[in-house]
């Protein structure tokens, strides 16, 4: 064809091409760059939320956001000008992204994997916005190890945190920075960091608790069972039924019919909260426990059978056993308000339902049973678990009284 230069390529390679390419001057290679760079502007330049615009004064205009995620208008002659600015500006952001930035994309991809639960995402962002307001702004590339060790150290009192919620700020500082790393986004020693910070057990806030504020005692124990005996609703046979079984609040709303035989229960599933974007949350169905340890048959003693012979009775076309009048699913915070009530009406220490597990637990310990069947009942791993968190001393301060009187070597001479 007139006009046109075909070339055999079947034994040249590309650098003999390109090189006969150039001196031939079939084809510019400055072209070819030139049009791979007006792609990537074009690519870069889609990434841009805001349009760009010419106003009246043949001024070209756009919006940036800012560190503080308000936008900012620029202003320049040309739209060439803008464009140089936009491009500059979401190439940091792809290249140096923020800390909140890389936190979002550590935290989002942790759930989207299914390697984190969707409270724990909510809870690792609330944890975040608590420490990371201002932070949370720098950029990637700028901080150093010291500026994460001062920073970790500062909110240690500055929010005067207890280990435990220290360990929670530790924890995502940890995520999100070795996802910075895989990025190469930093080269810190990051476990260094946490081993070289100057902390002592004095360091953190120490909380305490009294023991009639963790178990129900002996004489609490009594007038709780006859308020829940004088009026077996299924409110109150939902929380006589984790007296007596030592089941979790979450586990034991999300009980099914179909998981009692006998005197017994399988624990298969537990309830998760998750924040709804319009405020408040959502009770949603955990196809399973708090752990693997949480799979496990309950026993009741047979002194109760009757409890469970009755909670058959209650809904029994219905899928779950703890259902409100309208044939819906009890949720957690059903229990809790009602124990609120309870207590406030009894006049005892406001306790949660988790005291109540609490309580078990330390009646199973006082009666030397079995370390293997507490472990069963309470859905423990390691009796160390059930002994250090859940062993609480249940006697009141008349009844120890009473034994301490009792002692020969503390009678009056």
């Amino acid at each position: 064809m007139k006009g046109r230069i075909f070339i055999e390529t079947t034994n040249i390679n590309d650098n003999e091409l390109l090189n006969y390419i150039k001196n031939n001057d079939i084809l510019l290679l400055e072209t070819v760059r030139q049009q791979i760079e007006m792609k990537k502007r074009k690519d870069i330049l889609a990434k841009h939320p805001y349009k760009i615009w010419e106003g009246k004064d043949q001024k070209w205009r756009t919006y940036l956001l800012n560190k503080d995620g308000k936008r900012k208008l620029i202003k320049r002659n040309s739209r060439e000008a803008v464009e140089d600015i936009v491009i500059k500006h979401v190439k940091e952001k792809v290249e140096n992204p923020t800390v909140e930035e890389v936190f979002h994309e550590w935290n989002d991809r942790r759930a989207e994997l299914g390697k984190i639960s969707k409270p724990t995402q909510e809870r690792n962002r609330q944890v975040f916005k608590r420490h990371y307001t201002k932070f949370g702004k720098e950029r990637i590339k700028s901080i150093t190890e010291s500026d994460i060790s001062d920073f970790l150290e500062e909110q240690i009192s500055e929010h005067n945190l207890s280990a435990k919620a220290f360990s929670n700020l530790k924890s995502i500082t940890k995520g999100f920075l070795k996802r910075a790393k895989k990025r190469n986004l930093t080269d810190m020693s990051i476990d260094e960091i946490f081993t070289d910070m100057d902390l002592a057990d004095t360091s953190f806030k120490k909380t305490v608790k009294e023991d009639n504020q963790e178990v129900f005692d002996d004489e609490e124990l009594e007038k709780v069972f006859d308020y829940l005996m004088s009026d077996l609703d299924i409110k109150n046979m939902a929380i006589l039924l984790m007296f007596v079984s030592g089941v979790r609040v979450g586990e034991l709303v999300t009980l099914k019919h179909s998981d009692f035989d006998g005197n017994s229960f399988k624990v298969r599933r537990t309830e998760t909260r998750i924040s709804k974007e319009s405020g408040g949350y959502e009770y949603l169905v955990k196809e399973f426990p708090k752990s693997a340890a949480g799979v496990r048959t309950v026993v009741v003693p047979e002194t109760y059978s009757w409890l469970i012979n009755k909670l058959r009775l209650y809904n029994p076309f219905g899928e779950y056993i703890f259902c409100d009048s309208k044939g819906e699913r009890m949720t957690t915070n059903c229990i809790r308000r009602r124990m609120d009530r309870m207590c406030k009406t009894l006049n005892i220490v406001r306790k949660s339902p988790h005291k109540v597990r609490k309580t078990y637990g330390s009646i199973l310990l006082d009666n030397n049973i079995d370390r293997r069947l507490i472990t069963g009942q309470m859905g423990h791993t390691d009796i160390a678990t059930t002994e250090h968190y859940y062993h609480r001393n249940r006697k009141s301060i008349e009844k120890k009284t009473e034994i301490l009187n009792k002692i020969s070597e503390f009678a009056v001479r």
